[in-house]
């Protein structure tokens, strides 16, 4: 997962500026461009996926929360209410 996450999208980058310094007069750019640009992609769309989880994490404590709020008539940070004296 490490690989995918943060070493392809390094080595596409990296293959983009050794593209730019080696290649031909007639490709250089577009390489550095598609190799830049496919990199960057696989970045942001790892971003886009933990940013996604990240919401599913979120929404399965509040669900959790609730549950506890249900059954003991309080929040789960809070102190539980004073019984009332009889």
């Amino acid at each position: 997962m490490f690989a995918v996450r943060y070493v392809l999208p390094a080595v596409l980058i990296l293959a983009g500026f050794v593209l730019l310094a080696v290649g031909s007069a007639s490709n250089r750019y577009e390489g550095f461009a598609m190799c830049v640009g496919a990199g960057l992609a696989v970045l942001l769309l790892n971003v886009f996926v933990r940013i996604g989880t990240k919401g599913d994490q979120e929404r399965d404590r509040e669900e959790a929360a609730r549950a506890y709020l249900a059954e003991h008539g309080h929040w789960p940070n809070e102190t539980p209410p004073a019984q009332p004296k009889r």
